[in-house]
């Protein structure tokens, strides 16, 4: 065989392996490149830009379309939302945010929080207490329970000890009635009118040896003579009161009779009344004075102090740091019931919300054709490659089958 018949059955074959390999490889380059139209004066050159780089735009609103048609259904979005939602991370979450806002407040130098704790105690006490009160007054079962324990495991039970009953009839005989008190009481209550009312009665009411002794001296000269005393000779009566107060021993009697003081003492039908009593002495108070008092107390108190002292309790209290995860837990608990009953519709919602079709479109278009191709070439190089070589091995069998018929010929 010579050359020229051996060129001819060579040359088939591996000139379809060449063309076809490098038609597609040119054919693949082709959907990305070039990356912008070449003009030539006036005229663009057909396929300027590449395939993809020309029809980006479509391309765009047909990846939207398919990933929000087929991909990122509703259905889809509300499963992807459930185990995104799964209680524990959204316990997880809250969790972190009253961290956070824990750790906000104590590195709070301006104390803003405690200026907005301080308005709300403000307008507690000065607006919405008293009108809750106005308006819980009214009722006719109001504090009666609370007023009735008070009053049965407070002021029932109540009784002074040993001391206190020293201490307070020290402060009676000292403070409230001492000796000179007595003096002018005694001045006060021996007028003429009443003596001689006192020594008319001891002599008409009295027999046997008193009403002697009534007849005969009577008691208007002792009377007279001892409010003339206690007023001419001060210091003297005084002493004299108190010398007869220590002799009838009457520290010790009003200590003794302060300490068998008890309302357990008294009948019950008593105890039954000044209970009752005390409950309406105080409705009437709270329902004509209480709301007044309230905001004149709230008018006289620091708020921002107290409300300064609330914060820095709470950024030290461990009560505080040990319920965040329990409310935590009720938080994520009650968002679950309620993504239980209105996820589809919170879900529907959402959607236009994102427009995660516009994002995708943005995206695409913000893409450019070098990233796009490095992007699908990432993806899909051996699959590409695997169609240039494709196109080799096609074009040699072509060429191969043409030599085989050319040698049946």
């Amino acid at each position: 065989m010579d050359s020229a018949t051996l060129w001819t059955l060579i040359v088939p074959p591996l000139g379809g392996a060449i063309i076809g390999y490098f038609t597609n490889d040119i054919a693949i380059k082709m959907l990305f490149r070039p990356y912008r139209a070449i003009y030539i004066g006036k005229q663009r050159l057909p396929f300027t830009p590449g395939l993809i780089p020309a029809n980006q735009e479509r391309l765009a609103k047909r990846i939207s379309d398919t990933i929000m048609g087929s991909l990122l259904t509703p259905d889809e979005l509300q499963k992807l939302a459930k185990r995104l939602l799964a209680t524990e991370r959204v316990e997880g979450a809250i969790r972190w945010l009253l961290n956070l806002g824990l750790k906000q407040i104590r590195e709070d130098r301006q104390q803003k929080t405690a200026k907005i704790l301080a308005e709300i105690l403000r307008d507690l006490f000065g607006e919405s207490l008293p009108r809750l009160l106005k308006a819980l007054s009214r009722r006719e079962d109001f504090l009666e329970e609370q007023i009735n324990q008070i009053f049965d495991k407070v002021l029932l039970e109540f009784s002074l000890s040993d001391l206190q009953a020293r201490q307070l009839a020290d402060w009676l005989l000292e403070t409230v009635v001492p000796p000179d008190i007595i003096r002018q009481a005694l001045i006060d209550f021996l007028t003429d009118r009443n003596i001689q009312v006192i020594d008319e009665s001891f002599r008409e009411k009295t027999s046997g040896t008193y009403w002697v002794v009534a007849n005969l001296f009577g008691l208007r000269n002792a009377l007279a003579r001892l409010r003339t005393f206690c007023l001419d000779e001060k210091e003297m009566a005084n002493t004299r009161l108190k010398e007869l107060l220590l002799s009838l021993e009457a520290r010790n009697r009003l200590r003794t009779w302060l300490q068998s003081l008890s309302l357990q003492h008294l009948p019950i039908s008593t105890v039954r009344q000044l209970r009752k009593t005390i409950r309406d002495i105080v409705r009437t108070y709270i329902q004509e004075s209480g709301a007044e008092f309230l905001q004149e107390f709230g008018k006289s108190v620091d708020w921002e102090q107290i409300a300064s002292l609330i914060v820095n309790r709470l950024q030290s209290s461990q009560a505080v740091a040990s319920s965040l995860e329990t409310i935590g837990r009720e938080l994520a608990l009650i968002l679950e019931r309620y993504l239980e009953e209105d996820l589809e519709k919170l879900v529907e919602q959402i959607i236009p919300i994102l427009s995660i079709d516009q994002v995708i479109i943005a995206r695409v278009r913000a893409t450019s054709p070098q990233e796009l191709e490095l992007a699908i070439q990432g993806i899909v190089k051996n699959e590409l490659q695997a169609i240039v070589n494709l196109g080799g091995i096609l074009g040699f069998i072509v060429g191969l089958t043409q030599t085989i018929l050319l040698l049946l010929r």
